[in-house]
């Protein structure tokens, strides 16, 4: 199959096949009114109308831009897209002044969650997922990172992990599965969290590992979960299995796991909202980026993390949802790109880079995704707007118009394409 993008205000991409920093970070190629031709899954040509003419035979399919601005699809390099059940009740709770961890405490917080997803059936979480994958589509994403984390045991992570599985063979999102069952301690193992970290490495991860259910592990590792030598452990046993590494960093204490990540060489340091000068600085000599979560902090009225000192360092950074039940119930892109602006000081180009070039890079496929460029996969978004500009301009509304995912139109005039 063909398809010809044409009638664009103009084309707004990053270039490259891997992290952009530094002086890069900004920088966008701009192609005014230019057209892109998909054959296959893969972009074959960007650039003057007439040359494609010249080209190519005439397309199987046209997309008509109708003026708008064509962008990469974003990538979500952070998500926990499986669960069930609901925490409105905590966001009031946290209205009237109580913290996360102190909602935790008390048996609400990811604890809440994994009760409901343990009593779930499969297939009550996989329409959930679905759902979801929906409007991830219909905000311009068309790759995730999907992590587990509400099972806390082995049959329902392992039940998490196959819905992931599912929910790829039966939507157009590409989802990469991480296995997150180091998440949080499960109420059964308070008394003796140690048990719990034996568990994970002596029985949950290998049981995993062996089904090929996860390319990637996570690990919370934050004050009152998981120390930086508990998860030094959960780290080293994970490698054993070949799997890359994403790890929760220092979201609301500064316990040293940015450091930590850069030690093993992980893929991502995710959240940063306490990173130390000293992880600052041990980030910008690595290649581990800083996937960065604005829309946890505005929902939890915390701290944001330090984007710009962190850019101006040399770190690598890349934006995420943190789509998750709890603490950022949200699947837009564009939001995120909005709150990285007003919030963390991002220019809109940076901010742009940040979800598509580097959000690739950040689980390892910048290679294939993350730009508009002849030879990769052809995934973009047009927006209603001529200007990418209009990202973050006109907030709090979708400002997708169309969505291509591999070369196929997923998304048309705002609406998902039949499943």
């Amino acid at each position: 199959m063909s398809l010809l993008i044409r009638g664009a205000h103009q084309l707004a991409t990053p270039i490259g096949d891997s992290t952009r920093r530094g002086g890069d970070f900004g920088r966008l190629a701009i192609a005014p009114r230019a057209v892109i031709r998909c054959e296959g899954t893969d972009v074959v040509f960007v650039g003057d109308a007439a040359e494609q003419e010249l080209k190519f035979p005439p397309p199987q399919q046209i997309l008509d831009a109708a003026g708008g601005c064509v962008i990469p699809a974003f990538v979500d390099p952070h998500t926990h897209p499986v669960w069930a059940g609901s925490r409105e009740q905590e966001f009031n709770r946290r209205l009237a002044g109580e913290s996360y961890m102190e909602i935790a405490r008390s048996g609400g917080g990811i604890n809440a969650t994994v009760q409901a997803t343990r009593a779930a059936s499969f297939e009550t979480l996989l329409d959930g997922t679905l759902t979801r994958l929906d409007t991830f589509l219909e905000h311009g994403t068309t790759t995730v990172e999907a992590k587990s984390g509400y099972g806390l045991d082995l049959a329902t992570e392992v039940k998490m992990l196959e819905v992931i599985a599912a929910a790829q063979r039966a939507h157009p999102v590409d989802l990469h599965p991480t296995c997150l069952a180091a998440h949080e301690v499960p109420i059964e193992h308070r008394d003796d969290p140690e048990r719990w970290v034996n568990a994970l490495v002596e029985e949950i991860h290998p049981s995993i590992a062996r089904r090929g259910l996860a390319e990637a592990v996570d690990v919370f590792c934050e004050d009152g979960v998981f120390d930086i030598e508990q998860t030094r452990r959960l780290l080293a046993d994970a490698e054993a299995f070949g799997w890359r590494i994403h790890l929760h960093a220092d979201e609301l204490t500064p316990l040293g796991g940015t450091e930590l990540a850069v030690e093993f060489k992980a893929l991502s340091a995710d959240h940063l909202m306490c990173i130390t000068d000293r992880g600052i600085a041990a980030l910008a000599e690595s290649e581990t980026i800083g996937v960065l979560l604005p829309g946890t902090s505005f929902f939890l009225r915390s701290d944001y993390a330090p984007a710009r000192k962190m850019v101006e360092a040399g770190c690598a950074v890349a934006l995420a949802t943190d789509c998750n039940p709890g603490s950022s119930p949200t699947e837009s892109m564009p939001t995120i790109l909005a709150l990285a602006t007003l919030e963390m000081g991002l220019t809109i180009e940076e901010a742009l880079t940040a979800a598509t070039l580097n959000a690739a890079a950040a689980i390892g496929r910048a290679s294939e995704l993350g730009s508009i460029e002849e030879g990769k996969r052809a995934g973009l978004a047009i927006l209603s707007g001529a200007s990418y500009h209009h990202l973050v301009y006109h907030y709090g509304v979708n400002p997708i118009r169309h969505v291509v995912k591999s070369g196929k139109v997923v998304v048309k005039d705002g609406i998902r394409v039949s499943r």
